[in-house]
């Protein structure tokens, strides 16, 4: 029980990190590709945040 929250915990980060990075990498130029990067990393932090929350309701 105790290793199957890590591993979550682990992975949401690595989630966190890979989402962050789109953003950041894809406002860095103009460009449609660009967008659709920036809008993944946003749809997938909401996800995290949903799944974060979901257990507080």
């Amino acid at each position: 029980m105790q290793n199957s929250n890590i591993i979550k915990t682990i992975l949401s980060l690595i989630a966190f990190i890979v989402c962050v990075a789109l953003v950041v990498i894809g406002q860095k130029t103009v460009g449609i590709p660009n967008l659709m990067m920036e809008i993944v990393g946003v749809i997938g932090i909401m996800i995290l945040i949903y799944l974060y929350n979901r257990k507080y309701q």
